[in-house]
C-alpha cells in the first residue's frame, strides 16, 4: 500500500512538472498575443486582410524600426484575426527580451483561404506599403518568415519583390527552382524538419538552385522531426542575431 501510494505521488509530482511549464509557456504566448493590435487592411478596390500589428514600447517616430511580415500556415486561414497566431513561436520577436535586443514592429495578416502565393502575399506586401506610410519604418531592414504555407508565401513575396527584403526565413515550405536567379542575393535561413520530406526535398532543390546562381542560404534540417518544425526553427539562439544583422545597401533598397 505505501509503495502503492508513493508512485501516485511520484506520478502526480511529474505531472505538475509537465503541466506547470507549460501552462507558464502557454500564459507567455498569450501575453505576447495580446501586444499585437487588431487591424483591418482595405486598398482603393476594396480588397483586403485583417492582420495583427506589434508596434514597439515607446515607439519614436523619429527613429527607424525594422520591421518583420509572419504569414501563417493553412490551417490558420480565416477571418476571426485570432487563428494567425495558433502557432504563436515566432512571437519571441516581440518578447522584452527580443525587443531590448531589436526594437522592431511584426505584422502577422491572415489569409481568408488557400494558400499564400498570389493573391493574398500581394495583399500582405500592399499592407507593408501602408504601414511605412503610417509608421517610420527602416526600408534597409524588412523581412519576411512564415511557416508552411507561409513559408510558400515568404519564397513568393522574394521573388515578387526581389530587392525590398533584407532577409528572409522560409519555414517548411517551398519556391520554384527557377526563381533563383531572380533571389539568390537576397539572405535566407531556411527550416525544415528531416521527416517531412515533400517540403525538404523542395528546400534543398531550391537551395541548390541559389547555389548555381551564385547564392549561398543558410538551412538547417532537424532529424526525425515532421512539418511542425517551426517551434524549433524561431527557438534557434543565433536566429534573431542573424535576422537583424541582414541589411539592403542604400541603393539596394526599393519601395
Amino acid at each position: 500500500m505505501l509503495i502503492h501510494f508513493r508512485c501516485m505521488a511520484w506520478c502526480l509530482l511529474m505531472l505538475v512538472a509537465v503541466l506547470v511549464p507549460n501552462t507558464r509557456a502557454t500564459a507567455q504566448v498569450e501575453n505576447l498575443r495580446e501586444k499585437l493590435e487588431k487591424r483591418t487592411y482595405k486598398n482603393d478596390a476594396g480588397e483586403g486582410l485583417p492582420y495583427r500589428l506589434f508596434i514597439p514600447k515607446d515607439y519614436d517616430a523619429n527613429k527607424s524600426y525594422p520591421i518583420i511580415l509572419f504569414l501563417h500556415g493553412l490551417g490558420e486561414d480565416g477571418a476571426d484575426n485570432e487563428k494567425q497566431l495558433k502557432h504563436a513561436d515566432v512571437l519571441r520577436f516581440v518578447s522584452e527580451e527580443d525587443q531590448a535586443a531589436n526594437p522592431c514592429f511584426l505584422v502577422a495578416p491572415q489569409n481568408p483561404k488557400g494558400l499564400w502565393p498570389g493573391k493574398s502575399s500581394l495583399l500582405a506586401l500592399e499592407i507593408l506599403d501602408a504601414l511605412a506610410k503610417e509608421f517610420s519604418i527602416d526600408a534597409s531592414r524588412r523581412y519576411v518568415t512564415g511557416l508552411s504555407s507561409g513559408g510558400m508565401g515568404t519564397y513568393f513575396c522574394l521573388n515578387e519583390r526581389p530587392h525590398y527584403f533584407a532577409a528572409a526565413i522560409p519555414v517548411c515550405g517551398s519556391g520554384q527552382d527557377e526563381w533563383a536567379p531572380k533571389i539568390a542575393h537576397i539572405p535566407a535561413w531556411g527550416f525544415c524538419g528531416g521527416n517531412d520530406k515533400g517540403f525538404a526535398t523542395k528546400m534543398k532543390s531550391l537551395n541548390e538552385a541559389v547555389e548555381k546562381a551564385g547564392g549561398k542560404w543558410k538551412y538547417t534540417e532537424y532529424p526525425g522531426v515532421g512539418h511542425n518544425s517551426w517551434n524549433k526553427a524561431y527557438a534557434e539562439p543565433e536566429l534573431g542575431k542573424w535576422l537583424f544583422s541582414q541589411t539592403l545597401k542604400k541603393a539596394e533598397a526599393k519601395e
